[in-house]
């Protein structure tokens, strides 16, 4: 049937089971890419299973009366809001090349482990990047930077590379959820209609203890370590740094002037670039010895210590130190390292972009929201449709933008204020994005910290922490804020 006026097809309204078959198809085409492959379902099968349940999104779209053509333009919108994603990520793999070749990530570690006590590494490693994103306001920065010498640092230890991400990642995503200069921390607020800084100090009732909480459990972990095995690790791997590079503090400005770029709120790409190359450059000057041994090239002098600086932005960087562990921990960066992230976020963002443009996704928040009656079913739902948002559009910001928009009339409506929504938003829509493979943030850092999120998703505990317990506050009523008559109290009350 067409629309006589202007001859376009009439748009049918998708059924819930329409909404629930490319979504339970994605989960069982999912699950089995994790049981045939393992480990590397993320390198391929992942990205099959996605492009296939995009395509079988796009089948129901036709039957519903969407054309080709406004299917495809979903499809190209969807990918166009990841590619500022995706630049950072190819700015951070030249980062990591070119600061390992410069000695930077190396002195990083090489003081780390002078400094960091294994009892305490895990909840310090939580700490310090919990304070340095609250500082610039950024995750992918602190994890990019300060997270993977804190990974070295723990490869240098002989601690849990899963339990290190975990802690990298929770301390990350407390500084960025509470600092003013954060994008989402600014986004949430906009989206539910609040003010900012009311909404950071409302976030605290839950971010607080659920830090507390993490910290405690990284503090239990950290105790059990085998000190004098480790302590015998950190003299070696300081021994083989310290014999392989020049050491010393100059060598961590790159670091300083990314941060200070970041303070200033420079853009991520182009600060995290600049960071890159005057890595490159200290390279040069200072590990003159170190880029002679790995050129390869026909060329020598400048010009052939040029290429190997060269190559180290596009390419990983094999260094030889008689450490395997060493080794591996050091040959990592390049741009096409991050080819494969990028792939698994373009395959993702289609699918979730034809899942909105055809209103599938829509339909399953209505379905989600459908016999909510109190406060507490109105914040659990919001959370898990944050959730949700963050697994089937691999975005954050679409889990808080489209999640924000759809309840912010109903939470209205049942007098409930609007810093309750733009908490929700954060606790569901911020906080659980790194723990899904395939959302811009799973797959970023999975990338930075060399870690599968199914594995560290069990150590990230502020992320997975302070979602339930604003579930709990919800159903008990704790900081609950409802909107009241003007005529009666200021502007809001706490109820149970």
């Amino acid at each position: 049937m067409t629309n006589e006026t202007n001859n376009t097809p009439e748009l049918k309204e998708p059924s819930l089971l329409d909404s629930m078959i490319p979504l339970v198809l994605l989960i069982i085409m999912m699950g089995g890419a994790v049981y045939i492959f393992g480990d590397g379902s993320s390198f391929g099968p992942n990205q099959i299973a996605l492009l296939l349940a995009t395509g079988i999104t796009a089948i129901i779209g036709l039957k519903n009366g969407y054309t080709w053509d406004a299917i495809e333009k979903g499809i190209v919108k969807g990918i166009s809001m990841s590619l500022g994603a995706c630049l950072i990520l190819l700015a951070v793999g030249s980062l990591i090349g070119t600061w390992m070749l410069a000695g930077t990530v190396p002195t990083l570690i090489y003081y780390g482990l002078e400094l960091l006590n294994p009892a305490i590494f895990y909840a310090a490693a939580c700490l310090i990047c919990a304070v340095v994103a609250m500082s610039i306001g950024s995750s992918w920065t602190t994890a990019a930077t300060v997270g993977v010498a804190l990974m070295g640092v723990s490869e240098g230890m002989g601690m849990s590379a899963a339990i290190t991400a975990g802690a990298v990642i929770s301390g990350a995503y407390f500084g960025d959820k509470i600092s003013p200069l954060s994008e989402t921390t600014n986004l949430a607020p906009a989206i539910a209609g609040t003010n900012l800084f009311e909404h950071i100090r409302y976030m605290l009732w839950t971010t607080i203890p659920s830090f507390i909480i993490a910290l405690l459990l990284f503090l239990l972990l950290g105790f059990n370590q085998d000190l004098d095995a480790t302590n015998a690790r950190i003299a070696e791997m300081q021994v083989l740094l310290a014999e392989n590079f020049n050491l010393g503090i100059h060598l961590l400005v790159p670091l300083v002037v990314l941060l200070v770029l970041a303070v200033r709120k420079m853009p991520a790409f182009p600060a995290v670039s600049i960071g890159a190359l005057l890595g490159g450059l200290w390279a040069m000057l200072f590990q003159a010895d170190v880029v002679a041994s790995m050129n390869n090239s026909e060329f020598s002098g400048f010009l052939g210590n040029l290429t190997v600086v060269w190559t180290a932005l596009f390419e990983k960087m094999n260094f030889s130190t008689g450490d395997e562990n060493l080794n591996s921990l050091l040959s990592r960066g390049g741009m096409s390292s991050m080819l494969n992230t990028i792939w698994l976020i373009i395959c993702a963002m289609s699918f979730g972009a034809v899942l909105e443009k055809v209103g599938l996704l829509k339909r399953v928040v209505s379905a989600i929201l459908h016999g909510a009656k109190s406060a507490g079913d109105m914040i659990s739902r919001t959370i898990l449709t944050c959730i949700g948002t963050n697994m089937v559009t691999a975005d954050q910001y679409m889990a808080i933008v489209m999640p924000g928009r759809m309840y912010k009339e109903e939470f209205e409506a049942r007098g409930l204020d609007q810093l309750n929504l733009s908490r929700s938003l954060e606790d569901g829509g911020t906080l659980t994005s790194p723990l899904i493979p395939w959302n811009t943030c799973g797959a970023y850092m999975s990338g930075v910290l060399g870690v599968h999120p199914f594995t560290y998703i069990f150590y990230a505990f502020f992320n997975v922490i302070s979602p339930i317990l604003a579930v709990i506050y919800a159903y008990l009523g704790i900081k609950i804020l409802r909107v009241t008559p003007p005529n009666l109290k200021p502007h809001m009350v706490e109820t149970k």
